[in-house]
């Protein structure tokens, strides 16, 4: 069975929910509309998700609008490659365009950040998102859905990564959020 979204991309739907994903999702164009609209849609392709609380930080590497930042834990039978071109099928029927400068404004941005505890370049995607590590706007609301789970490549704990970093510079705060 396949589902074709919006964009016109036939991608196969899993049959059992086997592998433990976590997903970012950013956005800082209507943020609420398509942070809101981009959950509504994984819930509706993977089922079942937790959700992080959602973070306010400001843009990292361009001058820019606020970005609304979150993490999601999903399970899903996809492989990787799959998985990548669904996601990607999803920002673009929310107005993302590819092709843009890394560092810009984004209707929806949503990254694989760990596919199990798989570790290196699988189909295009490296695995584990070296963001997990650079960023607090990643690794924060990744703390919040799983304090001890620990990263696939390092083997230490979310909580202690986060403790243990220094991203004091980079300012984030959580913001009311409703889904609904």
């Amino acid at each position: 069975m396949s589902v074709s979204l919006l964009s016109g991309v036939n991608v196969p739907m899993g049959n059992s929910a086997d592998t433990r994903v976590y997903l970012s999702l950013g956005s800082n164009i209507d943020r609420e509309h398509h942070i809101r609209s981009g959950l509504d849609t994984l819930e509706a392709a993977f089922g079942e998700l937790t959700i992080s609380p959602v973070y306010e930080s400001e843009a990292v590497g361009f001058d820019g609008d606020a970005f609304y930042n979150l993490v999601v834990g999903m399970t899903t039978a996809l492989p990787v490659g799959a998985l990548e071109t669904r996601l990607k099928a999803i920002e673009k029927d929310h107005g993302r365009v590819r092709g843009e400068k890394k560092f810009s404004s984004r209707t929806l941005d949503i990254d694989i950040l760990t596919y199990g505890d798989v570790i290196g370049s699988v189909d295009g995607v490296q695995l584990p998102r070296d963001e997990i590590l650079k960023h607090a706007f990643v690794l924060k609301p990744l703390v919040d859905l799983v304090p001890d789970g620990r990263h696939p490549e390092t083997g230490q704990a979310y909580r202690d990564i986060l403790e243990g970093s220094h991203f004091a510079a980079q300012k984030l705060w959580v913001v009311p959020f409703e889904r609904y």
